[in-house]
C-alpha cells in the first residue's frame, strides 16, 4: 500500500491537554528512530482507537510510532510533574522519554490517549538520552496486555516498534518505542509539582481540568475535590487489592508513577510471584525493599496521603482523615472478594481473612508454585488433589505437615456443598494457567533483540486468553526452572 492511500493518515487527534497552558507542558516533536520494525501488536488495545490490525500494520502506523511521522492535527507535548520516589521528594522530573501525542475518541464515547515511550530528548530527560530501550518496551507491553486479560485495572499497550538506533545502558542496545494508551496520565506528581511550587492557581486549574473530564460525577456535590479524592483512594484500593491476590509485584511505587485513575502505570522491574514470598524485592535497585511485595498496600496509603497533602487548601483535614482511614478496609475487603474466587469458597464466612493468611503461610513454608497451585486445585477434586499433594509435600519435605494437613480438611469442608464441576470452572475462570514470568518474558527478549519477533507474539497471544488452555503451550504452563526464578531486573530502561 501506498503511504498516501494509508488510512491512519486521517487519524483525528484531539489535544485537550494542552488546553491547559505552558505551565503544564513542553511542547516536543519526536525524535525519530532508525528503520523502524513493528515487534507486535495489540489488536484488543487497537480496537480502544477503532484501529484494526491491518491498518496498524501500514506504512504510515508504523511511521506514527517510531516518531518519523505524526499526523496534522498532532500536537507532541511532554507534561511536568514532581514526585516522592523511594521517599525523597523530587521537585521536577516530567516526561523524560515520552511524549503525548494526543488523544481519540472511541466510535463508543472513550477518549483514550496515545503517549510515545521512547520517543526522544524532552526538557524534562535529566540526564537521560530520551530513549527506551527493545527489552524494557517489551516487558512493559506484555506486562500492560496481561493484566488486563486479568482483569486488573492497568494503561493499555497497542504496539512495540524496534529499531537500528543505538543506546547505551550497562551496555549497547537498540532504542524502541511503546505506544501506550490511557485514559489519561495524570498522576500523583501533577499535583505535587504545583503544590510544592505554590503555583496555587495553576492547582486549581489542574483540578478543574482533572474533575472536568474523568470525575465528572463528582461535580454534583458541595465538594466536588473531596469526592474526587475519595474516588482515587477506592480505585487505588481496588488496583492494589488486585496485585495482592494475583501476586504482582510493581517494584517502583513512587508517586509520579501512581496513575490518578488507580491503573497500574509505568511498568518497570515488575514480577510476578514464583513461590509465595511476602518479603520479595523484584527491583535489584530496591535495596532497602521499600517496594518489596508484603509493604505495597502501605506504600499505596503513604502515597495516596501525599495527594492529600496537596489537597489540603480544597478539603478539610478531617475530611482527608477520614478518606485515608478508608483505605485499608477497602483494600482488604476488594482483596478477600478476589481470593475468595481464587479458593472457589461461595459467600462470607468470619474466618475467611485468617484461613487466607494460613494458607499463605503454608505455601511460603512449603515453597509451592503461587500460581500453580491455584489452577491446579481448579483442575481436580479438591479432596484427591490436596491427598495427593499432602502425600507428595511429606515425601518431599521429610516431615509430617499436620497444619497443612488441617487446612485441607477445611478446605473440603468449605467447598463440600458446592457442585465439583461448578467449583472448577468458576475457579479456572479466575485462576490463570499462563503466567507472564519473568524468565518466559527474558527469553522472547533475547530472540527480540536477535530479529526474532515470533517469541514475543507467541507469547503475547497466550496471555491475552490466560485462562484457557491453548494447543501446544504447555511449556508456558509450568512453575520458572531454577535460573528463572533467579533473575535480577533493574530499573534500567
Amino acid at each position: 500500500m501506498a503511504m498516501s492511500d494509508d488510512p491512519i493518515l486521517n487519524l483525528n487527534l484531539t489535544q485537550r491537554y494542552a488546553q491547559l497552558g505552558s505551565q503544564f507542558y513542553a511542547e516536543q516533536p519526536p525524535k525519530p528512530l532508525a528503520e523502524p520494525q513493528q515487534v507486535v501488536v495489540s489488536e484488543s488495545a487497537l480496537a480502544l482507537l477503532g484501529l484494526t490490525v491491518a491498518e496498524a500494520q501500514t506504512p504510515a502506523f508504523l511511521a506514527l510510532t517510531a516518531g518519523q511521522w505524526l499526523p496534522s492535527n498532532a500536537r507532541p507535548l511532554a507534561m511536568v510533574y514532581a514526585g516522592h520516589q523511594f521517599g525523597g521528594y523530587s521537585p521536577r522530573l516530567g516526561d523524560g522519554r515520552g511524549l503525548l501525542l494526543g488523544e481519540i475518541e472511541h466510535p463508543a464515547g472513550e477518549v483514550w490517549e496515545l503517549h510515545l515511550k521512547g520517543a526522544g530528548l524532552t526538557p524534562f530527560s535529566r540526564m537521560g538520552d530520551g530513549r527506551a530501550v527493545l527489552r524494557s518496551s517489551i516487558r512493559e507491553f506484555l506486562a500492560s496486555e496481561y493484566l488486563f486479560a486479568l482483569g486488573i485495572p492497568t494503561s493499555r499497550a497497542a504496539t512495540v516498534t524496534a529499531s537500528a538506533t543505538p543506546v547505551w545502558r550497562e551496555q549497547q542496545e537498540t532504542a524502541a518505542t511503546l505506544l501506550r494508551l490511557a485514559p489519561s496520565h495524570i498522576r500523583f506528581g501533577h499535583f505535587e509539582y504545583f503544590y510544592y511550587t505554590r503555583q496555587l492557581d495553576e492547582l486549581q486549574q489542574l483540578l478543574d481540568f482533572t474533575i472536568q473530564q474523568h470525575f465528572a460525577e463528582c461535580l454534583a456535590v458541595d465538594n466536588p475535590v473531596a469526592a474526587f479524592f475519595s474516588e482515587v483512594v477506592v480505585s487505588t484500593a481496588r488496583m492494589i487489592a488486585e496485585w495482592q491476590a494475583y501476586g504482582f509485584c510493581h517494584g517502583v511505587m513512587n508517586t509520579d508513577n501512581m496513575s490518578i485513575l488507580g491503573l497500574t502505570f509505568d511498568y518497570g522491574p515488575y514480577a510476578f510471584l514464583e513461590q509465595y514470598r511476602p518479603e520479595y524485592i523484584c527491583n535489584a535497585s530496591d535495596h532497602q525493599g521499600r517496594y518489596r511485595f508484603s509493604q505495597q498496600p502501605a506504600i499505596a496509603e503513604w502515597n495516596l496521603t501525599a495527594l492529600a497533602e496537596t489537597l489540603t487548601g480544597h478539603i478539610p483535614l478531617a475530611t482527608l482523615r477520614q478518606e485515608l482511614a478508608r483505605f485499608m478496609p477497602l483494600q482488604q475487603e476488594f482483596y478477600l472478594q478476589r481470593m475468595r474466587q481464587r479458593l472457589g469458597w461461595q459467600g462470607e464466612q468470619a474466618q475467611d481473612s485468617a484461613r487466607i493468611e494460613q494458607l499463605l503461610g503454608l505455601l511460603a513454608t512449603t515453597e509451592l508454585d503461587y500460581s500453580r497451585f491455584f489452577r491446579d486445585l481448579s483442575e481436580r477434586s479438591a479432596a484427591a488433589y490436596l491427598t495427593d499433594l499432602q502425600a507428595q509435600l511429606e515425601q518431599e519435605l521429610g516431615v509430617d505437615l499436620e497444619s497443612f494437613n488441617q487446612w485441607c480438611d477445611y478446605y473440603v469442608q468449605r467447598t463440600a456443598t458446592v457442585d465439583e464441576q461448578q467449583r472448577q470452572a468458576q475457579m479456572q475462570a479466575v485462576n490463570p494457567l499462563y503466567v507472564l514470568r519473568n524468565y518466559l518474558a527474558q527469553l522472547a527478549i533475547e530472540a527480540a533483540e536477535q530479529g526474532d519477533y515470533q517469541p514475543t507474539q507467541r507469547l503475547h497471544q497466550l496471555l491475552t486468553q490466560p485462562f484457557v488452555q491453548q494447543a501446544n503451550a504447555d511449556a508456558y504452563a509450568a512453575p520458572a526452572p531454577a535460573w528463572g526464578r533467579a533473575l535480577s531486573i533493574s530499573c534500567s530502561s
